[in-house]
């Protein structure tokens, strides 16, 4: 049955594609976004890619009366909108929790009054809120440890230890059970989100369900964007000729899941609803380093430069996650489609069309002004 839909951030990455999947089942679809400088460009307006079909909203989710305004005669919401950024979050924090935390919470507040036609939340959330993923050490057993330590760091010594161990530790897959350890504001921020939904949604009877996005890719990122996701940061340096930036040694690990593949875990989870109340991870299950992605994408776009692997650590930066996935197989009946060796040519094919202005070296200064980076 086709229903009513809001997509908050509907005008960015994530939430374009997924609402090319929803109008083509039929649904009717509202946006609301802000239409964020840093994201759309300094003259920000509506992206070619939008169907002419979807109702426009521009306004901020740190608005109460955009949210009431936007919420009126809606089925379903899909609250996408965000500030990203691990490191720029760090500093600019104020700007982080507002859109974050406090945009959600104007959300739920509204819903809270009880006037309105929610049938469903569904609340973009992040592998973030982890920290560092899973581990076994050598005897076989589940370890879920948070920061590495300062003394590792300064050797250099990029990989996890348990304490008075002189092996690392074996990560293994992330299961939606691990203890949250955020060591960002982003990634507390996107926690605060989740959480908030999953709890006003059980106390008021608003079936919610919080999806996990691990490392998304593919086209339409914002490749200027130099806190956005790391392959369009790579695409964005490599476009320009310069090589990606590659802290630690790049053998660090994550997991990297095609934009389709998350539009898919949206969608079912609006469809069906034996995830309600749950969060679920959406990933591919798979643990790739970002050398070899960088490589990749080096050889797709046929750039002849290696990576700068630059041997510094990035306050609030994690060694390895990568996504479980057997709670969406079994209350989703999500399986992922797209490898990335298939995935990251629909995204350089994109590329190849786009100009991006690299603020690579800007951001990195930034960072490293702070003493965020050492």
């Amino acid at each position: 049955m086709p229903r009513k839909i809001l997509v908050t951030g509907g005008a960015g990455f994530i939430g374009s594609h997924l609402i090319d999947d929803l109008l083509s089942r039929g649904h009717q679809v509202r946006i609301l976004d802000a239409l964020v400088a840093q994201v759309h460009g300094a003259n920000a307006d509506w992206p070619q890619w939008l169907s002419p079909d979807v109702e426009k909203i521009r306004g901020d989710v740190a608005d109460i009366a955009v949210w009431t305004k936007a919420l009126q005669g809606i089925d379903v919401v899909y609250h996408l909108a965000a500030e990203v950024g691990v490191g720029q979050s760090m500093y600019e924090i104020v700007r982080y929790m507002q859109a974050n935390t406090l945009g959600t919470a104007n959300l739920l507040e509204v819903l809270a009054r009880g006037q309105h036609t929610i049938q469903k939340v569904i609340v973009a959330s992040s592998m973030s809120i982890y920290g560092e993923g899973a581990y076994r050490n050598g005897h076989g057993e589940s370890l879920y440890p948070q920061l590495r330590t300062a003394d590792k760091l300064a050797e250099r010594k990029w990989e996890m230890y348990a304490p008075q161990a002189s092996e690392p530790l074996k990560p293994v897959p992330t299961a939606e059970d691990k203890p949250l350890y955020p060591t960002s504001i982003y990634a507390i921020s996107k926690r605060d989100q989740e959480e908030m939904c999953l709890a006003v949604g059980r106390a008021y009877k608003i079936p919610t369900v919080a999806l996990r996005f691990f490392n998304v890719y593919g086209p339409r990122q914002a490749l200027s964007n130099p806190y956005t996701g790391v392959a369009a940061i790579f695409s964005g340096r490599l476009l320009n000729g310069n090589a990606p930036m590659i802290f630690e040694d790049g053998l660090q690990s994550r997991d990297f899941v095609h934009v389709k593949d998350i539009v898919q875990g949206l969608v079912l989870a609006m469809e069906r609803d034996q995830a309600n109340y749950e969060a679920v991870n959406i990933g591919t299950g798979r643990q790739l380093t970002i050398l070899d992605m960088a490589n990749a994408l080096i050889r797709e776009l046929r750039v002849n430069v290696q990576p700068q692997i630059v041997s510094q650590f990035r306050e609030g930066d994690i060694r390895h996650c990568f996504a479980d996935i057997s709670k969406a197989r079994r209350l989703l009946g999500y399986e992922p489609k797209i490898t990335f060796e298939n995935g990251v040519g629909d995204l350089v094919g994109w590329v190849r069309e786009q100009h991006a202005q690299d603020r690579v070296a800007a951001a990195a200064a930034e960072l490293a002004a702070r003493g965020l980076t050492r």
